[in-house]
């Protein structure tokens, strides 16, 4: 969010949430006491059960969007986000209550503290909205007074933009342009007020919060006088970044060693989640080795009786970022199958730079049996356990594939770490073109989540189960 007014307020607000929630709590308890003759529990379990409870109830209404901005919720839509943050938080405390055996807290307790801490989240944003922001607005004194340099579809398109983003209100004072024939005209209601080296006389004479650059990069060069003089005067000046025509999901200013760096990221994730699909990965892979285990001991000894070769196959695959790393199977084909490829390459059946055959000869019979299961792919699971692979995410191609990609897209995929199943595994397989394929795996970054790491997990079994698309 562009408006810094609204971010303050956000922070203040959840500050307030909180010491709200702490108020509720033991406003619940005193009634409890002296209404209905319960027993009032001591300042130090009221403050265990605030923090317990102010957790995941802090987390859920930031989740639900109820510090999205005053101007852009509603009161019934923010009773109903504050009302299911509520209640799966204290879903969650009676849990924990009820698993720790603790029974201070009685059910009128927690009708009474739902009541009043609802009508005291939901009123304070009444108050703040009707009485607070709705006066302060109208009244347009305290305005973000901004000048755009340039006069371009660029500068139009900012100015739009601010109009309907900035919730404390904006007001285009004016625009600047390096020529001077477009003096006097107006854009978007506001006028252009001269040549750029007219700057500093208009930051001296005007009230001016911010001076934002909305021009094409090659006329950069002349914009230094701007930067100068709005740094002379204390006077923020920012840039559209928007210069390259790039479609990138996140852009972000870092420092290193006192030089701002513009970072454009064409796949946007968080770390924080990104963390937290690791911690998940290594749990459920713990989690099940006691089971898989001695299913893969058994695959083993049936590879060994049924055909000569190692146990394991190691193929050199293409990661995160294009580094190598070595890919763990069971061998389900026959000793040194992979030099067969070039000889085989006219009977692949497959589209794009994959090699597939249905009935491939170099496959062995247990081959065929745990290709149809999916279980030749259990070894990945150290694969993952040592950071080269996720149990969701695109497919680690083969060096030999990827030299024949011939589109850069094709190459997105490798922004991500690979996986075991992703979204071809739920959707057909090997019966999918090579075309669709790649769709699956860009929808798939671009839309990812650890919600959808789940439900592709949870329909991976019976994707499996059936064998649709393997070979």
């Amino acid at each position: 969010m562009y408006d810094e007014k609204s971010k303050y307020i956000g922070k203040l607000l959840y500050l307030l949430d909180g010491l709200l929630t702490l108020f509720a709590l033991i406003l619940a308890n005193w009634v409890s006491y002296y209404f209905l003759k319960q027993d009032n529990p001591e300042l130090f379990y009221n403050l265990a059960v605030f923090i317990v409870l102010w957790v995941p109830l802090g987390y859920f209404l930031f989740r639900f969007g109820a510090y999205d901005g005053l101007r852009i919720l509603s009161l019934p839509t923010f009773a109903w986000r504050v009302s299911k943050a509520l209640g799966i938080s204290l879903g969650i405390l009676v849990t924990l209550l009820f698993l720790l055996n603790a029974n201070f807290l009685s059910r009128s307790v927690f009708m009474i503290f739902a009541a009043i801490e609802l009508t005291a989240l939901v009123g304070i944003r009444a108050i703040l909205y009707w009485w607070y922001f709705q006066r302060f607005v109208q009244k347009g004194e305290n305005y973000l007074k901004v000048v755009i340099i340039g006069t371009g579809d660029r500068a139009a398109r900012l100015a739009r933009g601010l109009h309907k983003k900035m919730e404390w209100g904006v007001h285009i004072v004016g625009y600047l342009d390096t020529e001077d024939d477009k003096t006097g005209r107006e854009i978007e209601g506001s006028p252009v007020l001269g040549t750029v080296d007219k700057i500093s006389e208009i930051l001296t004479s005007q009230v001016i919060d911010e001076v934002i650059m909305a021009v094409p990069r090659s006329m950069i060069s002349d914009l230094e006088g701007v930067v100068s003089a709005c740094e002379e005067q204390g006077v923020t000046f920012r840039w559209m970044a928007d210069m390259f025509d790039l479609r990138v999901a996140r852009m972000r200013l870092v420092q290193c060693c006192d030089i701002p760096i513009l970072t454009f990221e064409p796949v946007a994730q968080s770390e924080t989640k990104l963390l937290v699909k690791r911690m998940f990965d290594l749990l459920l892979v713990f989690l099940t080795l006691p089971i898989i285990l001695p299913v893969m001991l058994l695959i083993s000894i049936a590879i060994k009786l049924d055909s000569p070769g190692p146990v394991f196959f190691v193929q050199k695959r293409v990661g995160l970022n294009k580094r190598i790393f070595p890919l763990l199977k069971f061998r389900s084909m026959y000793i040194d199958a992979d030099k067969k490829i070039k000889s085989m390459e006219h009977l692949n059946e497959a589209d794009g730079p994959i090699f597939k055959i249905k009935n491939d000869p170099r496959i062995t019979r247990v081959g065929k049996l745990i290709r149809k299961t999916s279980m030749d792919e259990l070894p990945q699971l150290f694969n993952v356990i040592r950071g080269q692979m996720s149990l969701v995410g695109p497919r680690p191609m083969s060096i030999r594939d990827v030299d024949l990609f011939d589109k850069g897209i094709q190459r997105k995929r490798f922004s991500v770490l690979p996986g075991i199943t992703c979204i071809w595994q739920v959707s057909g397989r090997s019966n999918l073109s090579f075309e669709k394929w790649l769709e699956l795996d860009i929808e798939y970054i671009d839309n990812w989540s650890l919600s959808l790491d789940l439900q592709i997990l949870l329909k991976t079994v019976p994707a499996v189960v059936r064998g649709n698309g393997a070979t």
